[in-house]
């Protein structure tokens, strides 16, 4: 008999807080002086607001200290600005600043956003994390509701999403595998607090990505007390294909730039990330499997730093793998025991299939006709042809392309639904 699981902790939501002095930070005021030197040296003159700007860091106990430990290395002086605001100095390098500056960028270009130290990431992560969302079967059933599941595939994805833990998809191509993922990450709701980046022992690690991270409110040019390195976004959801590699999944480490990206699923922390066509990695299954044995169970990942330096960062995601093979072909029995949910994603049944026709019917604004599926029901019965959930909506993509061509209505003819169908499916 297994103990049962822990009761649920409640934690308090995480927030930036002010910050008064460089010590806040959690940074080096040598780390936060080499930052800012680059900053200036790329822009050629900059004004202490600005250099607060572009470093989401306030200028007053913070970047004025930075600016003061410039001025007395005689690496930056001030031209111009109203004695009154000392934000409003203008700086510019100067000579000894200027190869000092060209020495950093040698060893790290970075110049962007003040990163947040590790430790301090680790305990957002901690305080965000995707263990504490808890849905029901009205939250999936209103979130999977222009889509058509069975009540069955509904009560295996709910609470696969409630475990927070991994899940395996399976099942024939077309079914709607990654729609199903995408629809379940909408679920996890809520928002997120992500770093632009992150520091450890001097090397910067870039976390927010445009392309996963939506951020939730435009960029405050304000420049007060408030942290602003970190962006206030929806929970992530990165999906990842047959492109993936061994390599994407440790830090990406730039020759030209000198600083990391974080790999795939450390920016998909606190959120979702879904491992689309496996099996189809260029990389081994097996291989890409046993790389999330231990993150899996003890919930923390370990990534590779260029001085050989191992680092503990948090792994916190919902993980799904999603395939069109069989997986017994692709994974042991010691790893299936390791993903919590198995759940398979079936071909539609003639009620359901009937039901997205008709659906794509309305969205097209084709007139329904219930013979038309029968028609197609029919040819699939002639020619051997399974039916897929994405059937539907391809071939009245089909048929409109058709009708078109041939300057015709929009209807669902057995003229051109044989047609569709005859350009649609090929013999395997």
């Amino acid at each position: 008999m297994y103990p049962p699981r822990a009761p649920t902790v409640e934690r308090a939501a995480f927030e930036p807080r002010e910050l008064h002095s460089v010590e806040d930070t959690g940074l080096s005021l040598q780390f936060l002086a080499d930052l800012t030197l680059k900053i200036v040296y790329y822009a050629s003159t900059a004004t202490g607001y600005e250099i607060a700007q572009r470093l989401r860091l306030p200028f007053l106990g913070v970047v004025d200290r930075v600016l003061e430990a410039l001025k007395r290395e005689l690496y930056v002086e001030v031209r111009g600005g109203s004695a009154l605001t000392p934000a409003s100095y203008t700086y510019v390098m100067t000579a000894k600043g200027n190869a000092r500056a060209i020495e950093l960028v040698e060893r790290c270009a970075y110049a962007g956003p003040a990163p947040v130290a590790l430790a301090e990431y680790r305990e957002a992560v901690r305080l965000q994390t995707v263990n504490d969302i808890v849905v029901n079967r009205r939250n999936v059933r209103d979130a999977f509701s222009h889509l058509v599941v069975s009540d069955r595939l509904m009560n295996q994805l709910g609470p696969a999403i409630n475990s927070a833990q991994s899940a395996f998809l399976f099942g024939p191509p077309g079914n709607g595998k990654t729609t199903l993922a995408e629809t379940a990450a909408r679920l996890l709701g809520g928002a997120v607090y992500v770093p632009h980046a992150i520091e450890y022992d001097g090397q910067v690690i870039k976390v927010f990505d445009t392309i996963f991270h939506a951020a939730l409110e435009s960029e405050d040019k304000t420049v007060d007390a408030r942290d602003r390195r970190w962006v206030r976004s929806r929970r992530p959801v990165v999906i990842v294909g047959g492109e993936l590699t061994m390599e994407a999944l440790d830090l990406v480490y730039s020759e030209t730039s000198k600083y990391y990206e974080a790999p795939f699923q450390m920016k998909a922390n606190c959120g979702m990330f879904l491992i689309d066509d496996f099996g189809r990695q260029q990389v081994s299954p097996r291989d890409l499997l046993n790389r999330w044995i231990v993150p899996l169970e003890k919930r923390e990942d370990y990534l590779n730093l260029q001085t050989g330096q191992e680092i503990t960062v948090p792994f916190d995601q919902l993980i799904i793998f999603s395939t069109n093979l069989d997986p017994a072909s692709l994974v042991d029995e010691a790893f299936l025991r390791r993903i919590r949910y198995k759940i398979e994603v079936p071909n539609p049944t003639i009620q359901e299939y009937e039901e997205i026709f008709r659906r794509i019917c309305e969205s097209r604004g084709v007139p329904y006709d219930f013979s038309a599926v029968e028609f197609i029901l029919d040819y699939y019965d002639r020619r051997g042809i399974e039916p897929r959930c994405c059937h539907p909506r391809d071939l009245l993509d089909q048929v409109i392309d058709i009708a078109e061509y041939m300057e015709q209505p929009r209807t669902l003819s057995r003229e051109l639904l044989e047609a569709a169908c005859d350009s649609y499916f090929v013999r395997l």
